[in-house]
């Protein structure tokens, strides 16, 4: 059965949060590492049921894995080298499993499968079987949804404008292209998270306000080492802790800072939050930096929108928690990709504010969020999706009572031993198991 956990309100937060390692970095330092011939090694490779689907994923294509030394060893088997798997390949929860492995499977002699869990089943496939099929591929969905069927083979190089703002489309894309006959191009009329062109070494131009990416077919992706900072998504959630909770300084090591993955940074210090960042550096042309934060005293609202959506699309429904805690009217609008997550994001935000007291307004794109009324504590649903049930955590802080959030261990999708960081963060007795009953409400989509 589900567990259910008790968070209790505090006035203080204190201490270095140990972070986990990036999980968007993470799936595609494995599958650069399967597609590189000779050994990769993987050093802070996160522990998330996500990634650890992708490796599973690997290992059935007849990639070698092992862990050694705190570090996680890849034998790439080369563009060619997949073996055919023995039957379909379970991607779990992790939308990034399916559509990354999907643009490498498109270029491969045999026919594959690709099925996920029923969130996974639920979300938009058509966006990857598109560009796909342009380049040669066949693709199959069960209306526009998992599973993927693939019957890869020989792939030409396109020009694809993307037609809706996805870094696991056009990374799914670019993938296929080392595969295909000739150069690929990808554009982005809207930046989004550019890890796997970073990762690659691609060239990026910027003509006329839009992206455009290239790669060309055959390039040869090198055995390595690849060094995975923390996950900034994981430390969006204390970021706004210490945002709205009284007497607090928290210390985030090693965070990466990647400038299409860190616009909460920007938003959180025009609310009034008071973030330092030191020690910036790079690694495999990733930044990263140690970030400290501190109570500010009060927020106020913002307007978020446009272009910097993509930069922080999963961290909205925390966003919205500091917004319920600001003074004034928060409006977050462009957001609708929101709705095709592990569950209907905006709902669910909407639905564990409003049960907590906050007066919010959901919209087609966003919501709208009237600050400064005082949270209470309440039962609320995570919808089994681990980014809700963490920033109900995070309002359940600045609660007048206590907050149960049922549907807990969903968190272990990217964020495992997350309830114990929280818990230690407040010197313990914050944080509580609950039995976690029947359930009465369902926001998932």
């Amino acid at each position: 059965m589900p567990r259910a956990v008790t968070v209790e309100p505090t006035v203080a937060l204190a201490g270095r949060v140990a972070l986990p390692p990036d999980k968007s970095v993470s799936h595609r330092a494995a599958i650069l590492a399967a597609l590189a011939e000779g050994e990769s090694e993987l050093v802070g490779f996160s522990d998330a049921a996500d990634p650890r689907a992708t490796l599973a994923c690997l290992r059935a294509l007849g990639v070698e894995v092992r862990e050694e030394a705190g570090s996680l060893l890849v034998r790439g088997v080369g563009p060619r080298g997949f073996r055919v798997p023995e039957g379909p390949l379970d991607c779990g929860n992790a939308g990034t499993t399916m559509r990354l492995l999907a643009g490498v499977l498109a270029g491969q002699p045999f026919a594959s499968v690709l099925t996920g869990d029923a969130s996974l089943s639920r979300r938009p496939m058509d966006r990857i079987a598109e560009p796909l099929r342009l380049m040669g591929a066949r693709v199959t969905l069960d209306d526009g949804h998992a599973p993927v069927q693939i019957e890869g083979g020989r792939l030409s190089g396109i020009e694809y404008r993307l037609p809706v703002a996805s870094a696991q489309v056009k990374s799914c894309v670019l993938l296929a292209g080392l595969l295909a006959e000739g150069a690929t191009t990808v554009v982005e009329p809207v930046p989004t998270r550019d890890h796997t062109e970073r990762m690659l070494g691609l060239p990026v131009f910027d003509l006329g306000g839009e992206r455009r990416i290239a790669v060309e077919g055959g390039m040869r992706v090198r055995p390595g080492l690849w060094v995975v900072p923390r996950d900034f998504s994981a430390a969006a959630f204390f970021l706004v802790a210490a945002s709205v909770v009284e007497n607090t300084t928290l210390e985030l090591r090693q965070v990466g800072l990647n400038p299409t993955r860190a616009a909460l940074l920007d938003v959180l210090r025009a609310m009034g939050a008071r973030i330092d960042v030191a020690n910036e550096r790079e690694h495999a042309g990733e930044p990263l930096g140690d970030v400290r934060v501190y109570a500010p005293g009060g927020l106020v609202g913002v307007e978020v929108g446009g272009a910097l959506i993509p930069s922080l699309i999963d961290e909205l429904p925390v966003l919205a928690v500091a917004a319920a805690c600001a003074e004034g009217r928060t409006t977050i609008r462009d957001a609708a990709e929101l709705r095709h997550k592990e569950t209907d994001r905006l709902a669910a935000t909407a639905a564990f504010l409003r049960t907590m007291g906050a007066a919010v307004e959901e919209r087609e794109d966003g919501l709208v969020i009237e600050g400064g009324r005082p949270l209470h504590g309440a039962t609320v649903e995570s919808a089994g999706d681990h980014r809700i049930a963490m920033a109900a955590a995070i309002a359940a802080l600045a609660a007048s009572s206590p907050t149960t959030i049922r549907d807990a261990d969903c968190v272990a999708v990217s964020f495992p031993g997350f309830w114990e960081v929280l818990d230690g963060l407040a010197g313990g007795g914050i944080v509580s198991d609950e039995d976690d009953g029947p359930r009465t409400t369902d926001h998932g989509r």
